[in-house]
């Protein structure tokens, strides 16, 4: 394990990375998540009632009243069980999913746990947990990626990938070399689902066929065009953008769903980076998504309350619910069947 004074360091980079996220220079500059060039139907006269639209989607077994969770954020210190409190409290509220930050910090330091602890506040919800698979080749395995579902109550576990952030990062992991061997060893064993998700620079096509025999229960594309992971570490350890060139590198998010869904036709993806108002959730949906994560639209609201981050989240599924009303659809149901005719 590492040392009082690594794991203390982790604790603060935490800190810094809720600051840098809320910095507008945390966003691509020049990259865009796709989506905005994804036409979307429209019909005149679509013989439905706005209010019978069926937002209604189970994932991964679990029933949603939309098909969207709140996508990872952070953990490890007091502000960030403000957030992750609030988090939960709004998913519990609206029938949401929800996605930890990597729970790293609290298999570390014990003290930071109770900033991820948040079934108290949504026994009911979708709960999925999260930890850097890089951490499968500096010692973690079955009995580590167990113990971070099993002290929060999650429903099944996301582990992450992030090159180009630890690239990015003084002393960060980026000897990747056999993570596909140890992926394929640990995942196998574990009793419950486990998702594989970038954290802002996309999945694509040939990662999708590197992983397609290991056994995720789904993939979150987590595309470009929202947050760049690889700028909130700058920003968090230099104040600045030092590689502006390299911190626009990733997948956009729609290529990225495309991409996937062609080499796994069916396994559930969650289209996530972005993704920023409820047409862009159906236009996630119909290129072949069956859910939609988000993140950094809700932190600022996070940090508030509970009920600002339920007003934000109600907006978006009022918009999605117009979104399929003006397209002819009655329900995500049948946004999905029209993707797979596409």
């Amino acid at each position: 394990m590492p040392s009082e004074q690594s794991s203390s360091e982790l604790v603060r980079r935490k800190l810094r990375h809720i600051d840098a996220c809320l910095q507008p220079q945390s966003q691509y500059q020049s990259v865009t998540t796709g989506l905005e060039r994804v036409a979307w139907p429209y019909l005149a006269l679509p013989e439905l009632n706005l209010a019978d639209i069926d937002l209604r989607r189970s994932f991964l077994g679990r029933p949603l009243s939309a098909p969207l969770l709140i996508g990872a954020m952070t953990g490890g210190a007091e502000k960030s069980a403000l957030i992750n409190r609030n988090l939960a409290a709004a998913a519990q509220r609206l029938g949401l999913g929800l996605m930890l930050g990597s729970q790293r910090v609290m298999l570390e330091r014990p003290e930071a746990r109770a900033s991820f602890q948040v079934r108290a506040h949504a026994p009911d919800i979708l709960l999925i947990g999260n930890l850097g698979a890089a951490q499968l080749l500096r010692g973690y395995g079955a009995d580590q990626l167990a113990q971070a579902v099993q002290l929060v109550g999650a429903d099944g576990l996301a582990l992450h990938l992030n090159p180009l952030q630890e690239a990015m990062q003084t002393g960060g992991d980026t000897d990747w070399a056999g993570i596909l061997a140890r992926l394929h060893e640990v995942v196998p064993q574990l009793p419950f689902p486990v998702l594989l998700k970038e954290v802002g620079h996309g999945l694509g096509a040939a990662t999708a066929r590197q992983v397609a025999g290991v056994g995720f229960a789904a993939l979150d594309v987590a595309g470009a065009g929202g947050t760049s992971w690889a700028r909130v570490e700058q920003l968090s350890e230099h104040g600045a953008v030092l590689s502006p060139g390299l911190c626009e590198v990733g997948i956009p998010t729609a290529q990225a769903v495309r991409e996937v869904r062609s080499v796994l036709p069916t396994v559930p993806i969650i289209a996530s980076g972005g993704i920023r108002s409820g047409l862009d959730i159906a236009k996630a949906l119909l290129l072949g998504a069956d859910a939609v994560a988000i993140a950094r639209p809700l932190l600022e609201s996070a940090l508030h309350s509970a009920e600002a981050v339920e007003a934000q989240l109600e907006r978006l599924m009022w918009e999605l619910r117009v979104a399929l009303f003006v397209g002819g659809f009655g329900s995500v149901d049948d946004v999905k069947a029209a993707s797979l005719r596409s």
